[in-house]
């Protein structure tokens, strides 16, 4: 299993739909929580794209400085940039940060943000669009001198000079929940990612794409993205739920509303049908809470629950396929934190850092009555 965190370059806080508790995402926060992915030992971190966030493309290559193992999930945006110039971006940060680079593919489902950047496409035009985008990207980027005349590229001897680090190149990530999605996605991607539903409708997803997948001659890998509230208690984790959307109104949830009735984005449908704009039965199966999607769009539910309970929901999406999960938790640092302490021990990671156990380099907590270490669960820690 493989856990990646988010790096929330659109705000944080610790509340939702509200300023109080609201910080500043600049570059000293955001390096704090890239380095804390980096040292906890996450795989590494998605960051969004869109009008509302920073540049990813911008903020991952000042982060990759500062961090040394994380990866950076990083959106290439078909109708937004051609095939050559995206092949070129990401084989160039792929050399300089040493092979750390992860694509997402992002087709867009705000038709009016679209609009606002020059797109104007419908959204099977779209997928048509990144159908042929991401048959010259791959075919650049894997080395080939590429010539391709569809409906919307023309391209003559597509060529690239520096090859990425990893090969044939960075892994291609994509989340479409149409069927029209789904089948570029078995066609092109290596990770198929949906947001976080009810186990049932991910092992539908899953079905589906995996047929898709064979039908071209393809396997592909799962992954899911979620938010976790994660306690030492049940009854914490639910009244941390809560907490978070305290704040939030009527008005802020109608109004959030209304945006995601514009979206043509099918995944942000079925993500709206889990709780209907409303606060009743926010829990739409067991831990499986809808309440961040009030007023966030895209990823809208969390695992909430003790330790052990969180950790044995994530296996059950595991055993439908899951073995990438993309979480996030408000706020984002404290959380990284938590989720860390609290969750890994409890699941299957290969990706965490191993412990130099002839040097104690520093005290796991505060060193009691300055001269003996504290206890651990799992261990107690012995001093000559």
């Amino acid at each position: 299993m493989q856990l990646l965190w988010f790096i929330p370059t659109h705000g944080d806080g610790r509340y939702l739909g509200t300023a109080n508790g609201g910080r500043a995402t600049n570059f000293p926060y955001l390096r704090q929580i890239a380095q804390a992915v980096d040292d906890l030992g996450f795989t590494g971190a998605l960051l969004p794209t869109g009008r509302s966030c920073e540049d990813a493309w911008v903020v991952a290559s000042t982060l990759a400085s500062v961090t040394q193992k994380m990866r950076f999930l990083v959106a290439i945006r078909p109708g937004l940039m051609s095939p050559g110039v995206a092949a070129r971006m990401a084989a160039t940060f792929d050399r300089l940060s040493n092979g750390r680079l992860l694509i997402n593919v992002v087709t867009g489902g705000d038709p009016v943000e679209l609009a606002g950047d020059g797109v104007h496409l419908s959204h099977g035009s779209r997928y048509e669009l990144t159908d042929e985008f991401l048959t010259v990207w791959r075919q650049i980027s894997a080395g080939e001198e590429t010539n391709f005349n569809g409906k919307y590229f023309d391209i003559q001897g597509g060529k690239l000079m520096f090859p990425p680090v990893q090969t044939p190149y960075p892994p291609l990530w994509f989340g479409g929940s149409s069927a029209i999605a789904q089948k570029i996605a078995a066609k092109h991607v290596d990770t198929y990612l949906t947001w976080g539903e009810p186990p049932q409708q991910v092992a539908e997803k899953i079905d589906t794409v995996r047929k898709l997948a064979a039908d071209e001659g393809r396997t592909l890998k799962f992954g899911i993205r979620l938010h976790v509230i994660v306690r030492e208690t049940q009854s914490e984790a639910w009244e941390a739920a809560d907490k978070l959307i305290s704040y939030v109104d009527d008005e802020a949830i109608s109004a959030a509303q209304k945006v995601y009735a514009r979206l043509d984005s099918e995944g942000q449908r079925r993500m709206t049908q889990l709780h209907n704009g409303s606060r009743e039965a926010l829990e739409i199966s067991p831990n499986l809470w809808a309440g961040v999607g009030l007023v966030r769009g895209g990823a809208g539910t969390a695992i909430v629950g003790d330790p052990e309970t969180v950790a044995a929901r994530m296996l059950e999406y595991a055993d439908l396929g899951i073995d990438t999960f993309i979480l996030s938790g408000y706020p984002h640092l404290e959380e990284a934190y938590r989720v860390a302490e609290l969750l890994f021990p409890r699941l299957p990671l290969d990706n965490l850092p191993v412990a130099n156990q002839q040097v104690m380099l520093s005290p796991f907590g505060e060193i009691v009555a300055n001269q003996s270490f504290p206890k651990s669960k799992s261990a107690q820690l012995t001093v000559d």
